[in-house]
């Protein structure tokens, strides 16, 4: 079980609010805004094509999220967390699901994105190597595409390196 924290208003939008969802429904209910959040962000997590069965998640608006499931490996677990986290409007991940039985080298550690961070000055604060950069985008695939796309608030995996 890991009980992440995250920047609420960092990270990618993928759901409105109540009063932009009220734009195209003026009739919506509290109910169906927590709704339609939540399989937002079920969606989203699932889209990322992680290995974990059984998932499922409660959502708290603006408080957290807390996911279950069956994750095949640790770097399973702590993507879905990630994925989850990173999305603003989410300022808690309460990842309750179990892990497989992957032999992964060492525990990751978590890394929050500060203004004027890059890939290369955070490769080179936890591994003393900015060329390693690459094993932080390989470690945070599929939620980084483009090495230059980082943005402050977002939290990434630091995997310990082999």
């Amino acid at each position: 079980m890991g009980l992440f924290s995250f920047i609420k208003d960092a990270g990618k939008k993928i759901f409105g609010s109540k009063e932009e969802q009220a734009v195209e429904n003026p009739n919506i209910t509290d109910e169906q805004v927590v709704t339609n959040q939540k399989d937002a962000l079920t969606n989203f997590v699932n889209s990322h094509g992680l290995n974990v069965d059984n998932f499922d998640m409660q959502f708290h608006p603006g408080i957290k999220i807390v996911m279950n499931g069956d994750a095949a490996t640790k770097a399973d677990f702590e993507k879905a967390s990630l994925i989850a986290g990173n999305i603003a409007g989410v300022a808690e991940v309460d990842n309750q699901m179990t892990i497989g039985g992957d032999a992964e080298v060492g525990d990751s550690q978590l890394h929050t994105v500060e203004k004027g961070d890059t890939l290369w000055a955070i490769a080179t604060k936890f591994y003393n190597d900015g060329n390693k950069y690459h094993s932080i985008v390989e470690a945070n695939q599929p939620m980084i595409k483009d090495a230059d796309e980082i943005y402050p608030g977002q939290v990434l995996r630091i995997p310990a390196l082999a």
